[in-house]
């Protein structure tokens, strides 16, 4: 794996940036070399190949997310184009400061 990137278990479909990527950086992919065509903040990910909408996003070894649009691989895998994967309604709820089943 080309830096500054880092595939941090073989069954992930993202690498994770170990430093902010710079636009026109050369990554080696699953099928091969690519030019990153923007930036990639560090810890942010990139698709390690093609990612179907629909698919898990795995980090780790484990979900992390779902992808909410087909992903081509060496794109930025954000939060415009992946869903959590985590159960998220009680931690929202407590987030804008409602205890759970609690409503406005």
């Amino acid at each position: 794996m080309s830096a500054p990137f880092l595939h941090l278990h073989p069954n992930d479909n993202v690498l994770v940036a170990r430093s902010t990527a710079p636009e026109g950086a050369k990554v080696v992919l699953e099928g091969g070399p690519f030019v990153l065509t923007q930036p990639i903040p560090l810890a942010h990910k990139i698709a390690y190949h093609d990612i179907a909408a629909g698919e898990r996003i795995l980090k780790y070894g484990m979900p992390i997310g779902i992808a909410t649009q087909d992903i081509p691989a060496g794109a930025h895998v954000h939060i415009h184009n992946i869903r959590s994967a985590y159960t998220a309604t009680y931690a929202l709820d407590d987030a804008n400061g409602l205890n759970q089943g609690e409503t406005k």
